[in-house]
This record gives C-alpha cells, sequence and structure tokens, in this order.
C-alpha cells in the first residue's frame, strides 16, 4: 500500500507543530467511498527500555469482520514524547506496515484520536492525509473537549465540543459500559464515522478491527518473529 512523503520526521517538536498545522489545509470532512469492502484497524506499541515502537495493522471483509490479513514493524523512537505530537512517534512505524499490506482498505480505524485534538491532527487525521483514506480515531479516553454522559444504552452517544465546535462524539457500545470517543480522522463524515465503529463492535467496549490490533501489537513486543511467521503462513495460504 502506498502513502505519501508529506514531511520530514527527523525533525524539532515546533517544526512538528508546524507541519501539522500545514496539513490541517488538506483535511477533507465528506465521505468519500460509496462502498465499503475493507476495514483496516490500526494500533502501536513501545517498549521504552528497548527504545522501539511496534506498529500492526489488520485488514477484515466488512460488515462480515472475516480477518484477510495482518501486518507488523518494529522501529526505534526518535521522537520524544509530548502529548499532542504522538503521532510523530506512532507514524512512522504504522507506515512501514501499512506498506507492506496486499490488501488496500477502503476506512481504517486508528486506536486514537483524529479531530479531537489540540490543533484537530490526531493519529487519524494525521495518517489519513498520509494514506490519503478515509480514517476514524476510536479512542479509549478523552484528550480535549467537554461532553455530557450520553444515554446507558449501547448506540446511545452526546456530542464532544471544543470551542464551540464539535470533534467527535462520545460513544456507548455496550450498555452500562465507559465509551469510547470517537472522531473523523479525513475524508468521512461524523455520522459515517458512528454507523462504522457500531457496526464493527461484537460485544465489547472496544470495535473489533482496533482491538484486535492492540492484541497484536502486544504479541509483536513479546515474540517480534511473530511478523514473520505471520506474512509467512499468509503467502502460502493465498499463495503469494
Amino acid at each position: 500500500m502506498d502513502y505519501q512523503n508529506l514531511h520530514p520526521w527527523d525533525i524539532k517538536p515546533k517544526e512538528a507543530m508546524t507541519i501539522q498545522m500545514d496539513l490541517r489545509k488538506r483535511i477533507e470532512l465528506q465521505d468519500s467511498f460509496n462502498e465499503i469492502r475493507v476495514i483496516a484497524g490500526a494500533d502501536v506499541s513501545f517498549d521504552r527500555k528497548k527504545n522501539e515502537s511496534y506498529g500492526g495493522v489488520i485488514t477484515y471483509s466488512f460488515p462480515e469482520l472475516k480477518e484477510i490479513e495482518r501486518r507488523g514493524a518494529i522501529k526505534k523512537v526518535s521522537f520524544p514524547y509530548i502529548p499532542g505530537l504522538l503521532a510523530f512517534r506512532e507514524a512512522p512505524v504504522l507506515l512501514e506496515a501499512f506498506a507492506s499490506l496486499r490488501t488496500e482498505p477502503d476506512v481504517i480505524m486508528f486506536d486514537g484520536q483524529g479531530l479531537a485534538h489540540f490543533r484537530r491532527m490526531g493519529i487519524a487525521t494525521h495518517m489519513g492525509i498520509l494514506l490519503n483514506k478515509p480514517t476514524i480515531g476510536c479512542a479509549k479516553s478523552r484528550l480535549i473537549g467537554t461532553f455530557e454522559e450520553p444515554g446507558e444504552d449501547s448506540g446511545c452517544y452526546s456530542p464532544l465540543v471544543d470551542s464551540a465546535q464539535t470533534i467527535g462524539v462520545v460513544l456507548r457500545t455496550k450498555k452500562k459500559v465507559h465509551p469510547i470517543f470517537v472522531s473523523q480522522g479525513n475524508k468521512i463524515l461524523l455520522k459515517t464515522c458512528i454507523e462504522i465503529v457500531l457496526k464493527c463492535v461484537d460485544g465489547y467496549r472496544i470495535p473489533k478491527p482496533t482491538r484486535e490490533a492492540d492484541h497484536y501489537v502486544e504479541i509483536i513486543k513479546k515474540k517480534p518473529d511473530i511478523i514473520k511467521e505471520v506474512e509467512e503462513k499468509e503467502q502460502l495460504s493465498f499463495g503469494f
């Protein structure tokens, strides 16, 4: 899968903020697809002692959510941990994982924020621009914004607001369980994000694509050889 090289990664935090502001001009907030046949989930994990990042992406048929393939990558971390600039730590290893995908997704869900970010440039938005794909931010916790608690039933949601702008929703995916924070990444409507996320809920709080991506990166952290093992197994299965 191809992606756009729109900026360098070996930069200082102030430069990173400038890049985010420049990339904001490229954000599209309308649906850019007619049909979803393949959806992907992506996540990143870190090992501070080894100074390594572990990226994983899994593609699924939609709406059946049958796994098609998974890819992973390992990369040294070169950017410091700074809230609001996490994409500069996470994106490099994710781009490497996406580059090895054979199945191109129609929509991608990220375990993180989209527009619900200080500069409206969370990992889902940043990656959506680089990959030129519709993306959804699906976070476990709030970064910014205010909201009223949504109803207790699954599917209930309330607006997440910052500076009088709706930047996402607080969505209940399971009855009487803590909600998640859904926001547009790029090339998609907020209404569509909600519909897709709910179709990916399979009895758990976290939608299947990002939940399984989270599990996969933790496996990679413990057993790095799993990346090669999975790829070799898929090559045999699909005859690549």
